[in-house]
């Protein structure tokens, strides 16, 4: 690492060191302060110790793991106490009142970050199975330890949706963030927006599809961006052209396509790569980041590459489901089978997936979310005599990390520390809350997995803890399975046994102007000097 570099990451350790303390001691009253109504109810898994935050126990030693970061890796130990990692060092010794957990032949990792989950989402008259104690539940079966839900305004107000959003989330059983979607413009939106970044959200969605419900036209989101800018918040765009989608799925319609092959059919790859790439030029003319979210073809992937050579600070996410399947589903002859695949931007054809798999691997993309968004059976049913009405969404966020490290690790894509990177690191970079998360450090929180490379693990409805009947990635197999997960130094999940409560996760806010805002006042002042402009000319005196 370079010496500024090193120095730089020395300030911020201190500084998180100072805090670590306060924060602690701030949260801790409201934490216990309600008796858990949820756990009263008799809602929950295992013997989850309901409503306590802390364990009984809040002493936790990782005995002879090999403890992965994104940039190394050796072998060590990793003490916890009260929630936090205390120390990492090859040999620590303890006291009897400590449990020790045996980690020799596996991988202790930081858990992962799903940045993209819709839970207890209203959407296409109905809502996702998932809530917020469901769907965290599943990702902490999984190996991830905190995710970033969409919030989404009502009637275009973002306080109104913020709240709803806390509400839905007070059933919570692990760390969770927001992001906020913009689907209007006036000045109460910009003012809100101010009020969302105080309130912890650093980051703002456009979506450039769903004509009629969320999409929004260029002069919006020419504004958001100066707007995000502003705020020091990341812009993030789903990236499909509704206008011409909404001309696509007319044209399917009327050559007597209803089924959900007519979804995929309606919004070919290049209507995504095409709003990828102005979505960027826009982001390049106000000079801000851009995140694009679930990058799914081949045409995307490339103005996103073209975009990062010329040195514009673009993010692309894949989701699992584009890295492990491909769109031939949308084809099969049972409806029910078909329309589980349905998700938007669709799932590809065959060589897409191997395409971000290699972006992936190479840089190119820089991070893998789920877009996790569960309609049940019925629920895909409502559009059974026409895919338009059919609620898109697939499931991910318990299979993500087993998958990613499936197809990309065992492959040989990629390397252990960059499996890190990729599944948690690199998010928690993005949305400013490293060290704190994605990383195995003394002072960050106690999110940790366990991983046998050994092990084999399958998928199937049956088993997972998602509330959906089906799961896209039904009977697969593979390598790598995550034995042990402990959220905030707690073990929630042992022996194939999940050991959680509602009512017991914490809103992490996000602090804005994170690592990829860094010198663009530098960029704005050589725009400025390179205009060669006003031109100063004499006035006529004709």
């Amino acid at each position: 690492m370079p010496l500024n570099g090193l120095v730089l990451s020395i300030m911020a350790f201190t500084s998180f060191f100072l805090f670590s303390s306060l924060i602690i001691a701030a949260i801790a009253p409201s934490l216990h302060a309600q008796p858990n109504q949820f756990c009263e109810a008799g809602i929950g898994y295992g013997d989850s110790s309901c409503g306590d935050s802390i364990p009984s126990s809040s002493k936790l030693l990782i005995k002879g793991g090999t403890v992965v970061n994104a940039h190394h890796q050796q072998i060590a130990d990793v003490y916890i106490e009260d929630g936090l990692i205390v120390a990492v060092n090859p040999t620590i010794t303890v006291g009897d009142e400590v449990r020790v957990i045996d980690a020799t032949g596996k991988f202790v990792m930081p858990g992962g970050i799903d940045p993209h989950t819709h839970l207890e989402f209203e959407f296409m008259n109905t809502v996702t199975k998932d809530d917020f104690f469901s769907g965290q539940a599943a990702a902490l079966a999984g190996g991830t330890t905190m995710h970033i839900d969409f919030a989404i305004p009502i009637d275009g107000s973002l306080t109104a949706g913020f709240e709803a959003y806390e509400k839905k989330a007070q059933k919570s059983c692990m760390d969770y963030g927001f992001h906020m979607a913009i689907t209007k413009w006036d000045e109460t939106v910009a003012r809100e927006m101010e009020l969302m970044v105080e309130k912890g959200i650093n980051s703002f969605k456009f979506f450039m599809a769903y004509k009629g419900a969320l999409m929004i036209g260029d002069e919006l989101l020419l504004q958001g961006l100066k707007k995000c800018k502003s705020l020091g918040a990341l812009a993030m765009v789903h990236a499909e052209n509704g206008d011409a989608i909404d001309e696509g799925q007319k044209k399917m319609i009327e050559l007597g396509i209803t089924g959900p092959e007519g979804h995929a059919l309606s919004r070919p790859p290049v209507l995504e790569g095409e709003a990828t790439a102005r979505a960027i030029r826009l982001a390049d003319f106000v000079n801000t980041p851009l995140y694009v979210v679930h990058v799914m073809s081949i045409d995307a992937m490339e103005e996103i590459a073209k975009a990062r050579t010329s040195g514009q600070r673009v993010i692309g996410e894949p989701i699992v489901s584009g890295l492990a399947l491909d769109g031939s589903w949308l084809w099969h002859p049972d409806f029910v089978t078909a329309a589980k695949y349905l998700m938007s931007p669709p799932i590809r054809k065959q060589g897409h997936d191997k395409a971000l798999q290699a972006a992936l691997a190479t840089g190119v993309l820089q991070l893998v979310g789920t877009d996790h968004c569960v309609f049940n059976s019925t629920q895909k049913s409502l559009g059974i005599d026409d895919f338009r009405k059919i609620p898109n969404g697939v499931n991910g966020i318990e299979e993500r990390m087993h998958l990613v490290w499936d197809i990309m690790v065992e492959s040989g894509q990629i390397s252990v520390t960059d499996y890190v990177r990729l599944t948690s690191t690199e998010c928690a970079r993005i949305f400013n809350i490293y060290p704190r998360k994605g990383a195995i450090l003394p002072g960050s929180d106690a999110d940790i997995i366990i991983l046998n490379p050994n092990s084999s693990f399958e998928v199937t409805a049956k088993s997972h803890h998602s509330r959906v009947d089906t799961n896209v990635f039904e009977g697969w197999r593979g390598k790598g399975k995550i034995e042990v997960t402990i959220s905030r130094g707690r073990v929630v999940w042992e022996n194939n046994e999940l050991k959680v409560a509602p009512g017991t996760g914490r809103y992490i806010e996000m602090s804005p102007f994170s690592y990829l805002f860094d010198g663009l006042d530098k960029k704005d002042a050589s725009y400025l000097n390179s205009l060669q402009a006003p031109v100063k000319r004499a006035k006529s005196t004709a």
